[in-house]
């Protein structure tokens, strides 16, 4: 018996919403997953179900077929286990430690100052309600639960041949009721490294930190067409325009915490000379009224601050400073190109989400994500050519494949034609700007039939992240009619 810890336990559908709960109170930001593992492998093993773990942690279990439904195609249902882990500024929480604090707001669930983690907790609450059940009429089952897909897709990497026996594939990582996703985009991570001097203050000035904050963010592939602003890319512009004017000495660096959410905030340490201050601060007021005119449509809490600072590092030199302001300026951001074949798709784009300093160098992280491997190998020479131009280094990691668009697969029509009997409107068939897993899975399953879907979830990889409890419902529908609907072996 699940424990009750907050008011969604009890919304219905409530086998999804008492699971969904129960996870929430359980920490599971990428890297730090093995708590809530653990409790499902405990789980499942007091449901008397079959399971096993992987070399690298992922969760396989195995359900057998309803009476009657032995020979039906066996089938895997698909979740990641990790969330991403974002808070707003005045939020006090740890997400290796704290849980999640789920409320209701207005027909939608959301989470207080946090990510919420319906990303992708809604789709593994299903995947448990249908092993919880007795009443769904399914053929042979498998769950397959994928660690660190948020932070690097580690388990969908290392998962290997062998491990399953479905024949289709449900991923149910997608976040728009009515859409089934037949493809989605692959992706790379791009480190630049510019390697920094620094020297003594060279005027008699204070330390001080300026802060761009209060930005939407959200996921940096899903969100990267809708203008939304980079805080890096702001805070960036606003030094290269007026470092000089002002002597500023730049001090410090840091923007955006995951590569693959667009940064939110970003603070940058600098030495102020004395007589400069108040032109500073009536710069930043411009600056802030200038922001606020541009993006009054999306970023409506947008907020430019300064504040005094302890003394730190020492500045960078001037060329470093240059180098540094010169990389980050840029550097490309946002969409690169939309797709000629997939009208309203984005084809490739590229999001400069981390921004790191230490004594000695800055590091800059991008994520490039693209439906064609030659959209990204082309930004990647765009991003080296930058970082040959500056004489930084630039290294290319974590490549993964994206899942190339199969329109008549045996599933998607399968599921096409369900929904149209269940709500006689045809769903929507795309193809999604962001990494799934599935891309992966057709590495040591190449035969496996997939598609994703999944309730509505907004604004996620962002503190407004928040799933729409009616849609919860309808992609439960969905989930038990495709189940039932699955045919026979051939």
């Amino acid at each position: 018996m699940l424990k009750q810890h907050t008011e969604i336990s009890q919304l219905e559908p409530q086998c999804i919403w008492k699971f969904f709960d129960h996870i929430c109170s359980i920490p599971h930001p990428s890297k730090h997953e093995e708590a809530l593992a653990t409790f499902i492998v405990s789980w499942a093993e007091s449901k008397g179900l079959e399971v096993k773990r992987d070399q690298v942690g992922n969760v396989f279990i195995k359900k057998p077929a309803a009476p009657g439904m032995e020979n039906k195609k066996p089938v895997v249902l698909q979740a990641h286990i990790d969330m991403v882990p974002q808070k707003n500024n005045d939020t006090d929480h740890n997400f290796v430690t704290d849980p999640i604090r789920p409320y209701v707001d207005d027909g939608w669930v959301t989470a207080t100052g946090t990510t919420l983690g319906a990303d992708n907790g809604i789709g593994m609450a299903s995947c448990l309600a249908v092993l919880d059940s007795d009443d769904i009429q399914h053929g042979p089952l498998e769950v397959l639960l994928t660690i660190d897909e948020e932070a690097g897709m580690t388990g969908a990497f290392g998962l290997q041949p062998g491990w399953l026996e479905g024949e289709i594939l449900l991923n149910t990582d997608s976040e728009q009721e009515g859409e089934i996703y037949m493809g989605c985009a692959g992706g790379v991570d791009a480190s630049i490294t510019v390697n920094i001097e620094r020297q003594s203050a060279q005027h008699d000035g204070d330390y001080h930190t300026i802060t761009i904050k209060g930005l939407r963010g959200g996921h940096s592939g899903v969100d990267i067409h809708t203008g939304r602003a980079n805080a890096n890319k702001l805070l960036t512009r606003f030094l290269k325009n007026h470092a000089g004017d002002l002597g500023l000495q730049l001090v410090d660096f840091k923007g955006g915490s995951l590569r693959n959410a667009i940064p939110r905030e970003a603070t940058a340490t600098v030495v102020v000379p004395k007589d400069k201050l108040v032109a500073l601060q009536t710069a930043l007021q411009r600056f802030e009224s200038t922001l606020k005119q541009e993006l009054q449509a999306i970023e409506t809490t947008l907020c430019v601050e300064l504040n005094a600072a302890i003394d730190q590092l020492e500045p960078m030199t001037s060329q470093s400073q240059h180098l540094v302001l010169s990389v980050m300026n840029a550097c490309p951001n946002g969409v690169v190109r939309m797709s000629d074949d997939i009208p309203g798709v984005v084809e490739t784009s590229l999001n400069m989400g981390v921004v790191t300093s230490t004594q000695d160098k800055v590091e800059v992280l991008c994520l490039i994500r693209s439906l064609m491997d030659s959209g990204r190998i082309d930004v990647e020479g765009t991003l080296r050519s930058l970082a040959e131009l500056a004489g930084a280094q630039i290294e290319f990691s974590g490549a993964y494949p994206g899942w190339k668009p199969e329109p008549e697969s045996d599933i998607l029509v399968i599921f096409r034609q369900m929904y149209e009997r269940t709500y006689g409107k045809k769903p929507d068939i795309m193809v999604i700007h962001a990494g799934l897993e599935c891309g992966l899975f057709k590495e040591p399953y190449p035969n496996m039939d997939m598609i994703s879907f999944g309730p509505t979830i907004k604004f996620p990889h962002s503190p407004d992240e928040k799933v729409e409890i009616a849609s919860v419902g309808l992609y439960w529908q969905q989930m038990k009619g495709i189940l039932e609907n699955i045919p026979n072996k051939d």
